[in-house]
């Protein structure tokens, strides 16, 4: 008698069943593997008799945070502001006087309020000389060792566009100097 073959699907369930049934004998004759197994011989320890102890709750503990190293109070990049004396105007005025030859030393000079502009460690002063236009002062750095990075009646140059800070930039390159009484423009004269 002849057997109709078998459709494939029957087939395909008959090496995929066989393939599960081979595998699974396959994995359970492995056992422990050696470097797991006891020692022939050993025993294991035998637990002893303990006396009761009291489980003493603990206090969780808070996750360590890392610590930011610590920065000396500075001030924001995008606007300037007063520098609250750090520096202060005759710290600007000496820096001037040391690094360039616009103020001789016999000629007085004021730094009107608000007196030096910060932004990042940069700063933008306008200092008063007597019967002159006023100059404008860009330096950085700390107060204690200002670095001059130019001075004069138009301070907009190449190193304070590229380099300084948004608020430096835009007072120095886009606002006019303060005059005399904080106007930027002359005064108005009365009756006119």
């Amino acid at each position: 008698m002849l057997r109709a073959p078998l459709p494939r699907t029957a087939v395909a369930l008959r090496l995929i069943a066989g393939g599960l049934l081979l595998g699974s004998l396959v994995l359970t004759g492995c056992g422990t593997p050696p470097e797991l197994r006891q020692p022939p011989g050993s025993r294991l320890p035998s637990p002893s008799p303990t006396t009761p102890t009291s489980i003493v709750p603990t206090t969780p503990v808070a996750p360590s945070r890392t610590v930011e190293p610590t920065r000396t109070p500075g001030f924001g990049e995008a606007t300037a502001v007063a520098c609250q004396g750090r520096p202060s105007g005759d710290q600007v005025v000496a820096l001037l006087r040391r690094a360039s030859s616009l103020i001789p030393g016999g000629i007085q000079v004021t730094v009107p309020a608000p007196g030096p502009l910060c932004a990042g460690d940069w700063q933008y002063t306008v200092v008063q000389v007597a019967n002159r236009e006023p100059l404008q002062v860009v330096s950085k750095g700390p107060a204690t060792s200002l670095t001059l990075v130019t001075a004069g009646t138009d301070v907009c140059s190449i190193p304070v566009r590229t380099e300084a800070p948004a608020g430096i930039r835009t007072a120095a390159c886009e606002a006019p100097p303060a005059l005399p009484g904080g106007y930027t423009t002359p005064p108005p004269v009365p009756g006119a």
